[in-house]
Order: C-alpha cells, then structure tokens, then sequence
C-alpha cells in the first residue's frame, strides 16, 4: 500500500509553546488510522496543519505525491474533515447547509441532486432536508457534518472526536458508514477519539504527548509492548490470590492479576489449579497501554 499522507520533521509553535515538535509519520491508503494524546497534545494542531487551516512553522506535508506547499487548493478536495465542533450554519435548511458547500467544489445542478441523495441514503437523514440545522439533534447533526466532508468524494476522511456525547445507536450507524466506505472507496480514515475502543479497531496507532510521537505501532504490537495479559480471578479470598505473587488489584467481586504474557499466566493456572476455580484471560486495552505511554488518562475536552 502507498503512503496517502506523510508528514516529515512538522513543528508549530505557539509563542513559547511547541504544539508539534519535529513530527514524522505516514498513513497508508485505505487504513484507519488512530491519532491519540491528551488534550494539548498536537493532534488538532497537526490537523489543521494538514488541512491548511494552520501555517506550519518547518517540516513537510505531502497529500497522495503533492507537498502541500504550492498545491492547497487542489490537495482540499480530496481531504474531508469533521471537526470536534460543527461548522454547519444552523440558521439554513440541511439542504441549503450541503448546497452552498457542494457549489464551492463546483457540484450543482444535477450533480449536486445526485450526491445529495446519495449522502442522505447513506447516512438516513432524507426526511431532514428541509429542517434548519439548528433543530437537529447532536446525532442528526453529526450526520450532516459527515454528509459535507463527504460531499466532493475524498479520498482522506479526518474525524475529529466524531463520536464524542451520541448515542450508541448514531455511533453505531457512523462506523458502520465509514466501514462501507473504507470497503467500497478505499477511503483513508484519520481519526482522533476518547473512545479507546474505536482506537482499538484502528489498522495503525499514533501516541502524542507534548507534540511528539510517544509509541506508534498496531494495536496488538502496542499491547504487546507496553502492557501485558490480565487475569480476572473470580470467588477466591484475599490471602489465595497473594500466594500466587503476582502484582494483582481488587475489582468488583473480583480479584484483576497483571500477568507479563500468555504463558505465564498458563503456567499459574497450571501450578495453582485449586485457586483458577473461575477465571477469565484478556490482552491488556488500549487505556492500559496509553497509561503506560503518557503515565496519564485519556479524557475528553478541547485542545490548543
């Protein structure tokens, strides 16, 4: 697979602050991509950047072969963005929110009624056309904001914490689109989230802390690397799961184990058959692994 976007050595700064601090890393076409850190780690700083809403400082953003220097304008239709806050305006009607953005890719007419229709089947919202947007749910409007990156048919879909405060239902609906359209389109997927499970599904991850890359790999080679394999022990006492001496905490009707891999915890359940009487294994998560990187939790806020 090619390198749809490669960013090399990109710094900004903000007076005394460095945002993005000599950055480098690459999405492969067609990946879902997974963009992590803390509030004020980079991530919408690097964004923006890519998008051409920010002036880097130094360094170098190529888009599918072309530097973004010298070619903005021709490099815009091909990423589309959702960002943390909608842009929509909430005075017009989802169809004149969707209209005057389509006319700005010169998609009108015909061509327009067309990808309208197929935006609004796609992402169900055709008996909203005529609402104001202020009149939206945080769903429905979600569903519009992805309904206008998509418009001029990108080839790179940046999704800025899309998923943060809907329901289940509307997450649902949204990663189930953007599989369609990873599947259908070999479309590109950047993607920043609180929400360690979307993380987790992720073909690459990217860790930010204070501007630069913390850890990057897949899922599973993070895991692998920074942290190990966890036993939930059930319905045994106190002074039993100390014998085992391993580093281990106290759940809810549960004891959890830290076991540096597979094989060691087989090798307990082996030695100690009369205390793993009911017992589950699973691989270390995602906010396990972004607790080792940054020695902090992931939570949900704006950023610089």
């Amino acid at each position: 697979m090619k390198n749809i976007i490669e960013i090399n050595n990109l710094s900004k700064s903000f007076s005394e602050i460095k945002a993005v601090d000599d950055l480098s890393f690459k999405v492969k076409e067609g990946e879902l991509f997974a963009f992590l850190g803390v509030n004020g780690a980079g991530k919408s700083t690097t964004i923006n950047i890519i998008c051409g809403q920010l002036k880097k400082d130094s360094g170098s953003v190529i888009i599918n072969g072309c530097d973004l220097d010298g070619n903005r304008d021709s490099i815009k239709s091909e990423i589309g963005v959702v960002f943390q806050n909608s842009v929509l305006d909430k005075a017009l009607s989802v169809k004149d929110n969707l209209e005057s953005r389509a006319a700005l890719y010169g998609i009108t007419g015909k061509a327009f009624g067309d990808r309208l229709n197929g935006l609004s089947l796609l992402l169900d919202f055709k008996d909203l056309l005529k609402r104001s947007v202020g009149k939206l749910s945080g769903g429905q409007r979600r569903r519009i904001d992805i309904a206008r990156a998509l418009l001029s048919r990108p080839k790179i879909l940046i999704l800025d914490e899309p998923t943060t405060g809907l329901d289940p239902q509307t997450r649902k609906l949204l990663w189930s689109v953007i599989g369609d359209l990873r599947k259908n389109e070999n479309m590109t997927v950047m993607l920043t989230t609180h929400y360690m499970e979307e993380a987790a599904e992720a073909d690459y991850v990217v860790i930010l802390d204070s501007g630069k890359i913390a850890a990057e790999g897949t899922p599973l080679e993070l895991k692998n690397t920074y942290t190990g394999d966890f036993i939930t022990l059930y319905g045994v006492s106190d002074e039993e799961v100390k014998a085992l001496g391993v580093p281990f905490e106290a759940i809810k009707e549960a004891f959890r184990l830290s076991v540096k891999n597979t094989r060691q915890a087989t090798e307990l359940i082996i030695n100690y058959p009369e205390i793993f009487r009911d017992y589950e294994i699973t691989k270390g998560k995602m906010d396990d692994i972004f607790l080792a990187v940054t020695g902090r939790s992931l939570t949900g806020g704006n950023e610089k």
